[in-house]
């Protein structure tokens, strides 16, 4: 199919008709390529930014706090994870949550007075990095006063409201990056390198990395050969084939690129009913808990075991199963990574026909807070969805549709009895080739993530479909488009909780806590809009206690 209809050089040419023709997609796509030649324009600057990075290191800045969400901000959690900061350059720190847990974690582990604060993001109006802003310029403005703008950078397109506001609050500096590249798209840009260089590492060679992939994957390298072209084409293939779930194996260095590409492949393919589901963080485990929708892709460095070697990923093969393995030559090469996977969702996106450059439910999810936020401003209260069961602090709502479907699994029971038999209600509807996510709107803390994950791990292993997980806000600029956009396969485990104190928003008259609870809502009310299989799940004051409990309960409920 590439080599028919000359796709990878099409993709070169910026020819915006190799996905659609209609005028409305048209106009998005040809605004949506920067990113092909990025390297280029980026790499005459490297030199100047890795020396803006030294010039901030040192004992001025203990800390850097990149506050972004989506594309803005993936990038930077996984240079945070992969790579140790220089010695001497302030420790990176990524904001990209709303819940005040997080907010008060963050701001107790830093001095923001000598913290430097990024806000990054692309359209400059995006809801999260806006009142990260107003809320860490209030904090720094109290101790600097006039001069709390040399604490902030900003990273934004061209004439954005944030580029003004960042003129008016007289940041230290602003990186305007090319208005033609998407949020996932982006991190070979500013948004990735800006951070990088103050971490202290070698922008020159990271875009240079990135170069040879950029060369590789090029019109003149035949597609077999291409890295990213034979990608795109095999993911592509297999989805139509019915592998539309693409689990990730990324061990260690590369323990945290899923999460990007988990963003970069949701977000782009999981649109008009179709795409390709990206599971990432699902423990590896023997053939027969896996459904035939798997295809499995092993990101690693030589010295790791390849498939031969591997006694898992062999017995998968032999089941059947196609598993892919990229060999990367060394952690630097993690750029080349994001181009290959780059190029081949793009690619793939061709195969199945959509566009891979919109994210129309993306909004609808942001429009479904911004009116639940204008109900709170009118009435101080957000509407809750029904109560179906509770037990123990544990509380289980629902919106009519799911509510009418669950509730006969309750009449004459209580207590933990009829909580139980919701849940065994719920996850009875899940059906061979769905997808179980569990979305979660607490804070990220590593000990509640072993619980989330052997949370799932006992969902995949006794149901035998593949699982997600993803903290809110994050996902909802992630994977949220596929749960809304893609084929009607997702069942749908979301968890809320009243996790503690509040953190007001300056000039706003409701807090972060308020501002959640209303992304929690949003998204629920968009999946129950499309009829989607979905709950949500309260955890109480006690978010570990009632994780705990949780787990306990499904784990009965689903052995049933």
């Amino acid at each position: 199919m590439f080599q028919k209809e000359r796709a990878v050089a099409r993709l070169w040419d910026k020819d915006a008709t190799l996905w659609k023709s209609e005028p409305e997609h048209v106009k998005i796509i040809q605004n949506s390529l920067g990113w092909l030649r990025v390297v280029d324009e980026l790499r005459p600057h490297a030199n100047e930014l890795e020396a803006f990075g030294n010039d901030l290191s040192g004992p001025g800045f203990s800390h850097v706090v990149l506050m972004g969400m989506g594309g803005s901000s993936l990038c930077t959690e996984v240079l945070c994870r992969t790579f140790v900061p220089m010695s001497g350059h302030p420790l990176l720190m990524v904001l990209d949550s709303t819940v005040p847990a997080t907010i008060r974690r963050i701001e107790g582990a830093i001095d923001p007075a000598h913290s430097l604060f990024i806000v990054a993001s692309k359209s400059g109006t995006t809801t999260e990095p806006s009142v990260f802003y107003s809320y860490f310029f209030d904090v720094v403005e109290k101790t600097k006063g006039p001069n709390a703008g040399e604490n902030f950078l900003a990273i934004t397109d061209p004439g954005t409201l944030m580029e003004a506001q960042a003129q008016r609050d007289t940041f230290r500096r602003i990186f305007l990056n090319p208005s033609d590249i998407g949020g996932r798209y982006s991190a070979l840009s500013y948004f990735g390198m800006v951070p990088a260089a103050l971490m202290g590492l070698d922008v020159a060679t990271i875009l240079d990395r990135a170069k040879v992939a950029m060369e590789l994957c090029g019109p003149k390298t035949p597609v077999r050969q291409n890295p990213g072209a034979a990608l795109g084409a095999a993911l592509g293939a297999l989805a139509t084939q019915g592998r539309n779930k693409v689990t990730l194996i990324t061990p260690a260095p590369f323990d945290a690129l899923g999460l990007w590409i988990e963003q970069l492949i949701a977000e782009s393919t999981g649109k008009e009913g179709t795409g390709i589901l990206p599971v990432a963080g699902e423990s590896l485990s023997v053939p027969g808990v896996y459904g035939d929708d798997r295809v499995f892709v092993q990101i690693r460095l030589p010295d790791r075991p390849g498939v031969e070697e591997h006694p898992v990923l062999q017995a998968l093969v032999e089941a059947g199963h196609p598993v892919i393995d990229l060999v990367v030559t060394d952690v630097t090469d993690l750029s080349a990574e994001f181009f290959r996977w780059e190029v081949a969702t793009a690619l793939a996106g061709k195969v199945l026909g959509i566009n891979p450059f919109d994210q129309p439910n993306v909004q609808e999810s942001k429009d479904n807070t911004k009116a639940l936020l204008n109900d709170f401003k009118e009435k101080g209260t957000l509407g809750e969805p029904e109560t179906v069961a509770s037990f123990e602090n544990l509380t289980l709502r629902a919106d009519p549709g799911n509510k009418a479907t669950l509730e006969p699994a309750v009449r004459g029971k209580s207590g933990r009895e009829a909580f139980v038999a919701c849940l065994k209600a719920h996850f009875d509807r899940v059906k061979p080739g769905d997808y179980i996510a569990i979305t979660q709107y607490v804070d990220e803390l590593e000990g509640r993530d072993e619980t989330l994950q052997v949370l799932r791990t006992f969902l995949r292993d006794t149901l035998k479909v593949a699982t997600t997980t993803g903290y809110g806000p994050r996902f909802l600029h992630s994977t949220g488009q596929f749960h809304k956009g893609g084929p009607d396969t997702g069942v749908f485990l979301q968890l809320t909780a009243d996790d503690g104190k509040d953190v007001p928003i300056p000039g706003q008259p409701f807090g972060f806590a308020t501002l959640v609870k209303a992304q929690a809502r949003g998204d629920l009310q968009s999946l129950t809009s499309r009829h989607r299989r979905a709950i949500n799940l309260d955890l109480g004051p006690d978010v570990d206690l009632g994780l705990k409990r949780l787990l306990t309960l499904i784990k009965e409920a689903v052995a049933k």
